[in-house]
């Protein structure tokens, strides 16, 4: 699926003081000149998102949520920090032009990047395009990711982005937390998980900038064609270990059709117009200038216990929340499946490229 922007009027708990903020706006963005509109692009972004409109230009807002927030969580000023490092580098980001940290101004810190104009695809299968046009989409993807791991962050500045050290051991120790803070039923796959992963955790640790939601559903593709515009949504961006990008982006093709998160591992990738996952990783290294790709049982197992954590997630706040819809059993089962397919990766039951 191909979906163009859905803009709405700000939700009632996202509306701002919109005289104030183009006030501010004119004062400290070049160029910047009104009337201008406001509109709130619906989906589910953590980070309200707005489009402002210009007679001359239009230009993206992020902001933080309303209300108290962990000091962790929804750091805006981290995404514009990152997206004003990765400027003028190979990796596709939208120029982020002016931050601001006073509360003041609109109840939250924010930042204002251009507006880049494509398309977002959804449907990993990539069912509404032409069979022609669908392996250089997933050749885009896996270059754009090169790039990003190609970039030398200290030249970036961003040494201080994050903690270099023991990057995985400390998403194990996370994702273990957040599940355990979660946990609803039992899930012997990820018991099992838990002891299996810090038993097999790779030697030697690898550092780059990593997105942390690396995916295509994250990208910004041109209308007509495959090239890659810009990528999105930073929030989870750190230093870390690249593999865990790349397989985040792979689960698809271990995850099966249908449901919520629908993958790839039943359909015939090569009929399909789609690269093998083997194929993947090949166009990935290759561009990224590595020889192979060690650990990658790992590196998948890890991703699909994050994947288990997050929406184990998911449904308990919707059950703490008396939200049990359809929608929350959903999570749940994707919790199962993606702690059980984990498990018979870690355990050679099933087999990865």
């Amino acid at each position: 699926m191909s979906a163009a922007p859905v803009l709405i009027a700000p939700l009632p708990q996202h509306r701002l003081d919109e005289p104030r903020l183009f006030a501010w706006l004119a004062g400290r963005l070049p160029g910047f000149a009104g009337p201008a509109e406001l509109r709130q692009f619906q989906g589910g972004q953590s980070n309200p998102t707005y489009l402002i409109t210009t007679p001359e230009r239009r230009y993206v807002l992020r902001k933080k949520p309303p209300g108290k927030l962990l000091p962790s969580a929804h750091q805006i000023e981290r995404e514009y920090r990152v997206l004003r490092a990765l400027d003028g580098t190979a990796v596709p980001v939208p120029p982020a032009r002016v931050l601001c940290e006073d509360e003041g101004v609109i109840g939250t810190a924010f930042y204002v990047m251009d507006f880049v104009d494509g398309r977002v695809l959804t449907d990993t299968t990539l069912a509404a395009l032409e069979k022609d046009e669908r392996r250089p989409i997933y050749d885009a993807m896996a270059q754009t990711l090169a790039a990003l791991h190609r970039v030398d962050y200290r030249t970036a500045g961003l040494a201080d982005f994050g903690k270099p050290e023991n990057f995985v051991g400390r998403q194990i120790n996370l994702w273990t937390k957040q599940y355990l803070a979660a946990k609803t039923d039992e899930l012997p796959a990820m018991d099992a998980l838990m002891r299996w992963l810090p038993e097999n955790a790779p030697a030697t640790e690898e550092v780059t900038v990593v997105h942390g939601d690396f995916r295509l559903g994250n990208l910004l593709y041109a209308h007509d064609g495959p090239q890659v515009l810009a990528v999105l949504d930073w929030e989870l961006a750190t230093l870390g270990h690249p593999l865990s990008d790349l397989a985040y982006v792979a689960l698809p093709y271990h995850l099966p059709p249908g449901g919520p998160l629908p993958g790839l591992r039943e359909l015939d990738a090569a009929a399909w117009g789609l690269p093998s996952e083997a194929e993947f990783l090949q166009a990935y290294a290759r561009a990224v200038g590595r020889e192979d790709i060690p650990d990658w049982p790992f590196f998948l197992a890890l991703s699909l216990f994050r994947l288990a954590g997050i929406t184990q997630g998911v449904y308990a706040r919707a059950l703490q929340g008396n939200a049990a819809d359809g929608g929350a059993m959903a999570m749940a089962a994707v919790a199962r499946s993606a702690a059980e397919i984990g498990w018979e990766i870690a355990s050679g039951a099933r087999r990865v490229a």
